[in-house]
């Protein structure tokens, strides 16, 4: 590009967030990109406990107002308002609700979603009965909301989120796909696996998520064979949803046979996924998936449901397997065959490193700004 472009992207949370995950990830690298290149960005993102109303962030200037499931929107809305005049692109992230901006907005635009929420609405943290309601809302609402969208341009960073929003009538030319990269932050040698059979869940405790659905899978497992070893690595939704696991854990007869690392650094994560035989993924819908890629990279292979977003993360029979039918049962069956056998094992543990070099940030990057500096050459 020929001029510098001021960039505003909003988004419901920044990788400050107690509850960021791979979306917050993934926009905060692309935002480095664009930096790299000459444009100056700035993050509009909701407050939690503990943040600071703005700061600076990789080179990227972080505004927070407003909360995220409510505030943030209107927070934004008057952010933009009153510094208009300041922007040349606006970015519109959104996880379930929009920032709303075809309605405002009369700069550039440009949409991007990791995942359509669909019946993720209906696993909401919230308390009985307002996640019932908000639930219902959600999933009724979110095709409606698309309907405001369908003259957007979208980037999005998976086929199968391509494929959903073009389902909810965006154009499919209108969709680009910019796959995602992973960081891998471990030292220069990868530890070896343990001694034992170990099974590992990575990512946010939340019932979308699958959590509980590994455990059940855990406690199956347990039953088959003795000497398994079962790691969890993550933070939970709420308080009120760790209780529930717990609960579940003492239900399934698993006290004392899982370790719960809890929210862990970079560095920890990636030598505790080298350490593991087998990473578990029963979630029930995924943008990408960048858990699976993760352990990949560490040598270990993934067990997936067949769910929208890990059929992109996951290549079947080189870096992990599907099960037969979205059960803790199968998934349970399927690690067990895997484990037993080790030359399929110790094959797929390096086909799993090769698949992972496949995603890059500096391939991705590349790629989404040549979309955005194609938008305003438009």
């Amino acid at each position: 590009m020929s001029y510098r472009m001021r960039i505003l992207v909003f988004s419901w949370r920044d990788t400050k967030h107690p509850l960021a995950g791979g979306a917050e990830q993934v926009m905060h690298e692309h935002m480095k990109g664009w930096i790299t290149a000459g444009h100056e960005v700035v993050f509009f993102s909701s407050r939690f406990p503990g943040s600071v109303k703005e700061e600076g962030v990789d080179g990227v200037r972080v505004i927070r107002g407003g909360y995220q499931y409510l505030g943030v929107q209107a927070a934004g809305f008057w952010f933009y308002m009153r510094n208009r005049k300041q922007f040349d692109l606006v970015i519109d992230q959104f996880h379930g609700i929009p920032f709303f901006t075809p309605l405002f907005v009369r700069k550039l635009r440009l949409a991007v979603v990791q995942e359509v929420a669909r019946k993720v609405w209906l696993l909401n943290p919230l308390p009985k009965p307002v996640n019932w309601l908000v639930g219902l809302i959600g999933y009724i609402g979110e095709p409606i909301v698309f309907r405001l969208y369908r003259k957007e341009k979208f980037m999005v960073g998976s086929v199968s989120a391509k494929s959903d929003l073009v389902k909810y009538g965006i154009p499919e030319d209108a969709v680009q796909v910019v796959p995602h990269g992973v960081n891998v932050e471990t030292t220069a040698r990868i530890p070896i696996k343990e001694k034992k059979s170990t099974i590992v869940f990575l990512g946010v405790h939340s019932k979308d998520k699958g959590i509980e659905d590994a455990l059940v899978c855990f406690s199956l497992l347990k039953k088959m064979k003795k000497d398994f070893v079962f790691w969890t690595i993550g933070k939970y939704e709420t308080r009120e949803y760790e209780k529930r696991i717990q609960g579940l854990v003492k239900k399934l007869g698993l006290e004392g046979d899982i370790r719960f690392w809890g929210f862990v650094s970079q560095g920890k994560k990636f030598e505790l996924l080298a350490r593991a035989h087998v990473l578990v993924n029963p979630s029930v819908h995924e943008g990408w998936g960048l858990v699976n890629i993760e352990a990949n990279a560490m040598g270990t292979p993934v067990v997936a449901y067949r769910s929208a977003g890990l059929t992109d993360s996951v290549k079947d029979g080189v870096s992990g397997i599907f099960t037969k039918k979205d059960t803790p049962e199968e998934m349970a069956n399927s690690i067990e065959d895997l484990i037993e056998d080790k030359s399929m094992l110790g094959r797929m543990s390096m086909t799993a490193i090769e698949w992972s070099k496949r995603f890059n940030w500096e391939s991705s990057r590349k790629k989404s700004l040549e979309l955005i500096e194609k938008l305003a050459g438009a």
